[in-house]
């Protein structure tokens, strides 16, 4: 019996992975031109500065004491790529159902291509990243990405390097202090793949007029059994989001001298781009991802200001004190409901 007809009869993964890589291998764009002295000094910078803005990122937040410090991995973009869609795969490991029939190979290459494509996009995007779900965990920092984007803000490269591992010091913080949060995490994703079929075609149907009146492709294809699980997956992302945002600005110019135009100049980029960009970057949800920062950064200042640091820790007590997204928007509503 073949490989292929014993996959077949037990069902084949849903995206082919393999090919999800090859394409985004095929489409990513090189990174910026850095002469070779120049690299070598960015990355001995990234992966000094990715213990040390945990070092700080913890007597700001007093989460982690006593937690092992751990260096960051330095990547090139293809190099990006293969965490990321490792990191994927680990994520919707038997969340996703496994295709079979007659068209299941063809269903998982489409699913592996379109994988690919977006992954390639955001490539040359993302500056760092922490993945909780690989084994182990997983802090990246794309050295091409923050080279060039310190270069695009003209800010000072040593600033805008700790700049970026702070925010991505907090996230592996957040998963490494609060051990329920990586699984709580996945089995939202899981909850909300598992929904993803129902319902979907009727409001495809009437595509024109939904398109019109949705507030995103997210809201679009929801399906009732999806809203709970994508409604508490959004407000956590936004939390986790917003927090890091914060903790990179808050912990100050003594750390990072210019701070200030750092985000002042980070928040206009951001706004930035082409017309084709920018409908890319609203369609893979990039722009969504923007907001996430906004609102998940007010809703920490807000409770911070109210109750201090370790009184905005009470979010990380278990998954019944996170924020609801309603309440990401009036933060004096969660302090009401947790506040004893």
């Amino acid at each position: 019996m073949s490989a292929s007809t014993q996959d077949h009869r037990a069902g084949s993964e849903p995206v082919d992975w393999e090919l999800a890589v090859a394409t985004a291998d095929r489409l990513v764009r090189p990174g910026p031109v850095v002469p070779r002295a120049e690299a070598d000094l960015a990355v001995g910078l990234l992966r000094e500065q990715a213990i040390d803005a945990e070092v700080h990122v913890r007597e700001l937040t007093g989460l982690g004491h006593g937690l092992p410090l751990q260096a960051g991995e330095v990547v090139d973009r293809p190099g990006w790529v293969r965490a990321a869609v490792r990191g994927l795969a680990a994520l919707t490991d038997g969340a996703l159902p496994r295709q079979s029939g007659a068209f299941s190979g063809v269903l998982a290459s489409t699913a592996g291509v379109q994988t690919g494509v977006v992954v390639a996009f955001l490539s040359g995007r993302v500056l760092g990243q922490y993945d909780p779900f690989s084994a182990g965990g997983r802090l990246l920092l794309v050295a091409p990405n923050i080279v060039g984007a310190q270069r695009a803000l003209d800010v000072p490269g040593p600033d805008f390097s700790m700049w970026v591992c702070l925010h991505e010091g907090t996230h592996r913080l957040q998963f490494t202090a609060v051990p329920w949060l990586a699984e709580h995490f996945s089995g939202l994703v899981t909850t909300l793949l598992g929904a993803l079929d129902e319902g979907v075609a009727p409001r495809l149907r009437d595509l024109p007029r939904r398109l019109r009146e949705a507030g995103g492709f997210v809201d679009l294809l929801q399906s009732p059994a999806q809203r709970e699980p994508l409604d508490r997956l959004i407000a956590l992302s936004t939390l986790l989001e917003g927090h890091a945002d914060h903790v990179m600005d808050a912990v100050g110019p003594e750390v990072v001298p210019s701070v200030g135009v750092i985000r002042e100049r980070f928040t206009a980029r951001r706004k930035g781009g082409g017309v084709l960009d920018r409908i890319l970057r609203t369609l893979l949800g990039v722009e969504a991802k923007v907001r996430q920062y906004a609102e998940g950064a007010a809703f920490t200042r807000h409770v911070v200001d109210r109750v201090g640091m370790a009184g905005f820790n009470v979010v990380w007590t278990s998954p019944e004190t996170l924020p609801t997204r309603a309440e990401i928007a009036d933060p004096a509503a969660w302090l009401r409901r947790v506040s004893p």
